[in-house]
């Protein structure tokens, strides 16, 4: 819900920080009136000096917006707008206007007006009347704690220390009581958040690196979230301590924790989207505490082959496909990716003086990794980042993936957890045709042993028998030892239902790799031409053989309308009519009729 649990009511600054809030709409005025007029640099003015880290940006209020069609499930949920201009994916307009229509300030078939003044916005109690803000929490809050200081104060609400009055009920002598006023839940979405967040966080348990849940309560005027009281502050406020970056080995540690949480939301198909700095809390003022993820107001429930729309999220932190409005679990290891670029260097990889400009940004601009410190830092640290700020999210590492990277891996023990991308490959080398099984086969045969590390891990976690083969019964067996309730809510045990209801044989080591590989991932290797031309050569052996254009079109599933002679003639080698290796690749993607061009 955007609380803040470090300082009460002053949010962290650096040197260099602007003042964003009053001066925003003015310098995006002038931002777009230097795109349609730009100025002529003096060249004796002094150079313009640029903030080091301003972390810290709000996180966005709820608006209103009806569930996609790609995200039609009634836990969905609706689009929402930051208060002040959100403009995804290029330059602002202000949209007051809309949110005035959305919330009843404007009639629905009334003419566009002017911008709207803030004023004609509804706000508190008004905005809110006639909705039902009844939850079914218990009542008794008082009588089972009593408050103590504020902790934390953000946009929705506070947060306050609280000690329970009957001892030992709770094996804990202080919690955190996140007050949620009802008076700013002033719209439907607003109401369904907060239950979706008690939901998520009671039903997400028993990770070490999550905040823990007691309880929730309720009276007229408040909600009320008890959770673990952590005192060790923000993660945020230990990089300001630190001088505003950590060292290589104290980076790791502060990752794998991040991680290895995110991995336990993803496969239980929970995505936060609102990671970040200021919301991962230690426990203890200890350097080696545990740190841990906070903050779910922003989560939603999503399916693994399912797609939000909405907005969330703080600007900074915010992947590339939100602002696209279409987006999954991926978007929550772009922020991990911010948050690791940070760590390492104490700057942000896009930075703009206006929300516009951070935006524009994070979709066109690429992160420098020529700047001090980033030469002296490992390779293997720079692969990390750079595999996570992967603008395609196709491209992006998952949590497992990013615990088994060798700079994670190589200097501590992890624990791998089941990743469900593997469910996803597997459904999709299932129905693929035997040409595609031939050609993954053959790329799964140039994986080198670092690569192949999280692939066997994988393979362990889904139980193979003694003769080292995994059945498709397998997959379920395995999900459901970590099952949760939350699994329900999100859909990912139907999808695990689905995927474990498909025919196929057993899978021994080998053929697991090839169905379990992600094409897209290789691709965003450095080595992924060798890679490709390797598997070119061991399909070229074992798998090619002449086909016809109109076979091949069958194969790929291409429909009638599209002219196959046109778009596939370079698929197949002119000499002996094989397929060549542009036709390979585009195999191994298992191209359909939906990404090949019109002609």
């Amino acid at each position: 819900m955007g609380l803040c649990h470090g300082k009460p009511t002053q949010s962290p600054k650096l040197e260099g920080k602007e003042e964003e809030d009053e001066g925003d709409e003015y310098e995006e005025e002038e931002e777009e009136e230097e795109e349609r007029n730009p100025k002529i640099p003096d060249p004796d003015a002094p150079p313009r000096s640029k903030p080091s880290i301003p972390f810290y940006i709000p996180s966005p209020l709820p608006g209103s917006y009806k569930s996609s069609p790609a995200n039609p499930s009634a836990t969905s949920t609706p689009l929402r707008f930051l208060k002040r201009p959100f403009p995804p994916p290029s330059p602002a307009k202000h949209i007051r206007a809309l949110l005035a229509r959305r919330r009843g300030a404007v009639k629905p078939n009334a003419a566009a007006p002017a911008p709207a003044p803030a004023s004609a916005i509804p706000e508190g109690e008004e905005a809110g009347l006639g909705l039902d803000k009844c939850f079914g929490f218990s009542r008794q809050l008082f009588a089972m704690y009593e408050l103590g200081e504020e902790v934390g104060r953000g946009h929705f609400g506070y947060t306050c220390a609280a000690k329970p009055k009957k001892k030992g009920e709770l094996q804990v002598e202080e919690v955190a009581i996140k007050v949620i006023p009802k008076a700013k839940m002033t719209t439907v979405i607003a109401i369904e958040d907060v239950r979706r967040e008690v939901r998520i966080l009671s039903s997400l348990t028993g990770h070490q690196n999550l905040v823990r849940f007691y309880d929730a309560y309720e009276d007229e005027e408040n909600v009320y979230v008890v959770m673990e009281l952590c005192k060790g502050g923000e993660l945020l406020d230990r990089i300001l301590s630190r001088g505003g970056k950590y060292s290589e080995e104290d980076a790791k540690v502060v990752m794998a924790q991040i991680l290895s949480v995110v991995a336990f939301c993803h496969l239980h198909g929970v995505v936060h989207r609102d990671l970040k700095p200021e919301n991962f809390l230690f426990t203890s003022k200890d350097e080696t505490s545990t740190l841990k993820a906070i903050d779910f107001g922003l989560s939603d429930f999503v399916k693994p082959d399912e797609r939000l729309n909405d907005i969330v999220g703080s600007a900074y932190y915010v992947a590339p496909e939100v602002l696209h409005r279409s987006y999954g679990t991926e978007a929550d290891m772009w922020s991990i990716g911010v948050i690791a670029y940070i760590l390492l260097c104490g700057s942000r990889p896009f930075w703009a003086r206006t929300e516009s400009g951070i935006f524009r940004a994070v979709l066109k601009a690429e992160p420098s990794f020529e700047e001090a410190p980033w030469p002296s830092l490992s390779a293997e640290a720079k692969d990390f980042v750079k595999r996570l700020l992967n603008k395609d999210y196709r491209k992006r590492m998952t949590a497992s993936q990013a615990l088994s990277h060798p700079w994670i891996r190589n200097s501590r023990e992890v624990k791998i957890p089941l990743d469900i991308i593997v469910y996803r490959m597997m459904r999709a080398y299932i129905c693929s045709s035997s040409l595609r099984k031939a050609a993954l086969r053959a790329l799964a045969k140039t994986l080198t042993v670092s690569q192949l590390s999280y692939l066997r891990d994988q393979f362990g976690l889904l139980g193979p028998n003694k003769s080292g083969f995994i059945s498709i019964q397998n997959l379920k067996t395995a999900f459901l030892k970590s099952s949760t309730e939350t699994m329900k809510d999100s859909g990912v045990l139907d999808f695990v239902n689905m995927v474990s209801s498909l025919h196929y044989r057993r899978l021994d080591f080998e053929e697991f790799v090839a169905s379990a590989i992600s094409v897209y991932q290789m691709e965003a290797l450095e080595t992924w031409e060798q890679h490709a031309h390797r598997a070119y050569e061991f399909f070229d052996r074992d798998g090619n053989r002449p086909i016809m254009i109109e076979e091949l079109a069958s194969e790929l599933g291409l429909s009638p309308s599209v002219p196959v002679h046109v778009v596939l003639k370079d698929w197949i080698k002119h000499s002996d009519g094989k397929l060549s290796l542009l036709g390979f690749i585009k195999l191994l993607h298992g191209v359909s009729s939906r990404s090949i061009p019109k002609a």
